[in-house]
C-alpha cells in the first residue's frame, strides 16, 4: 500500500489525528506521523519539523489553515498524489496551490473514507 503522512499528528489519544494513525495502522496502511509534539502513535514515532521523506501518495491533513502556511513549501516538495482536508482545516489557498501543482486536494474525513473504503 501506499504510504500516507498524518500532519498535525498528535500523542493524545483523543485527537482525531491519533485515532486516524491507528485505523490506517490497522487497515495495513504505511504511516509517517508529523507533529509538533514528541510521541509515539501505534507503535509509528512522531516526527517533528519538516523531515525529508520519499514516496509519499496521500497527506492528510490536521493542521488549521493558520499553521498550514509554513508547510506549504515542504507538501508542495513531497509530491503527493493527493491531500485530504479534514473537517476544520479546509483552506481555498492552499487548495489553488496543490491544484498548480497538479496535486489533488480532496475536502473529506480521512476516518470516514476508511470506515466506508473508499481511502
Amino acid at each position: 500500500m501506499a504510504k500516507t503522512l498524518v500532519l498535525g499528528a498528535s500523542p493524545n489519544p483523543e485527537r482525531y489525528s491519533n485515532i486516524a494513525v491507528h485505523r490506517l495502522v490497522s487497515k495495513g496502511h504505511e504511516v509517517i506521523a508529523v507533529g509538533t509534539r514528541k510521541g509515539s502513535i501505534a507503535g509509528i514515532p512522531i516526527l517533528n519539523d519538516q523531515p525529508e521523506l520519499k514516496g509519499i501518495d496521500t497527506i492528510t491533513l490536521y493542521v488549521n489553515p493558520q499553521r498550514q502556511e509554513q508547510y506549504y513549501d515542504y507538501l508542495l516538495r513531497l509530491k503527493p498524489g493527493r491531500v485530504i482536508f479534514n473537517p476544520g482545516t479546509e483552506n481555498p489557498k492552499f487548495i489553488n496551490l496543490l491544484k498548480q501543482s497538479s496535486i489533488e486536494p480532496i475536502i473529506a474525513c480521512t476516518l470516514v473514507m476508511l470506515s466506508t473504503d473508499q481511502y
